[in-house]
């Protein structure tokens, strides 16, 4: 390519210096890698508070992009547009980059050199400290889900996950970007893969760009506050885009609507593996429905009270 990068990695981040020093020090580590061929501009959130990242001194160009406005949308909107590199690869600041990651999505962009085509890597959990049983359950459809994908093959444009997903910068200016109006926060990675999709974006899945995702959660944190976010967020996202079915409203309706689980999932899920024979399946079903339980109430009520000002799409 005849740019001075070939990559630009942007990370969006909000006084999380920790994770982000964690994360930079990883992206060191590419191996086979000629650290010339990308470069890392690190978002800072306008809803910032603390000083200003400490970038340190590393084996690849770094810099600093600020937002105009707060959410991740602007965020990651500032960091792509900083750059004049061909191709933008978006991470989270909580993931860890194995040492292939980047070479594995710079692999794959060479193997498909079309503007529609992205590329989707993998998160895992940290082996240590192990996940929880809820973390877990998080990879079952409700965070991500990667189960349904085939290596090398392409994957519905809704498991665009921003959290490791790299694209052409033709195809981010031909849809001007994520929409910081509409989804400053949760949905826009979906919302910029919709419209995308209606330019003919594809989505490859490269599981060997692999990333650690460093972020503990938990049930309650979920009930307190980020699902009542994730309902507003859905809500807004299918009134733009009516085709998609409401996910998340249809899931957890169901669950209100089934009879109350009884708990015993709950307790027996942190000790037994779902693969275990004819044990494992009744277990996760439990703690599957108890969760789904737990979280409807305050997602319904969200979703009810959700104002929506029909928009267009342009």
């Amino acid at each position: 390519m005849s740019r001075r990068h070939d990559l630009a990695i942007v990370i969006p981040t909000l006084d999380r210096p920790a994770l982000l020093a964690r994360a930079l020090e990883h992206l060191g580590r590419q191996g086979g890698v000629a650290a010339g061929r990308f470069e890392v501009v690190v978002a800072v959130d306008a809803a910032s508070s603390g000083p200003a990242p400490a970038l340190g001194r590393r084996p690849y160009p770094i810099r600093a992009a600020r937002a105009e406005r707060p959410g991740a949308s602007a965020a990651r909107n500032a960091g792509w547009r900083a750059t004049d590199a061909p191709l933008v690869l978006f991470l989270g600041d909580d993931v860890l980059a194995t040492h292939g990651l980047v070479g594995a999505h710079l692999a794959a962009h060479g193997r498909h050199h079309e503007p529609e085509v992205g590329v989707l890597g993998h998160v895992r959990w940290p082996r240590w400290p192990p996940p929880t049983a809820f973390m877990r359950w998080l990879d079952q459809g409700i965070q991500f889900d990667y189960s349904p994908l085939t290596p090398g093959q392409e994957a519905p444009w809704w498991h665009f996950y921003t959290v490791n997903a790299s694209v052409k910068r033709a195809m981010l200016e031909r849809v001007d970007g994520f929409d910081e109006e509409r989804f400053p926060f949760l949905y826009e990675d979906l919302d910029l893969a919709a419209r995308m999709s209606e330019h003919g974006f594809r989505l490859r899945y490269e599981p060997t760009a692999l990333g650690e995702h460093r972020h503990r959660q938990g049930l309650e944190q979920w009930r307190a506050g980020r699902v009542q976010l994730i309902a507003a967020a859905e809500r807004r996202f299918c009134a733009r885009h009516p085709e998609s079915k409401p996910y998340f409203h249809d899931l957890f309706l169901a669950a209100r609507e089934h009879p109350p689980a009884r708990g015993w999932g709950a307790r027996l899920a942190g000790v037994v593996p779902r693969r275990t024979p004819w044990l494992g399946p009744r277990v996760w079903a439990s703690y599957n429905l108890r969760n789904r339980q737990a979280l409807a109430g305050p997602f319904l009520a969200a979703w009810d009270a959700a104002e929506v000002t029909p928009r267009s799409r342009a």
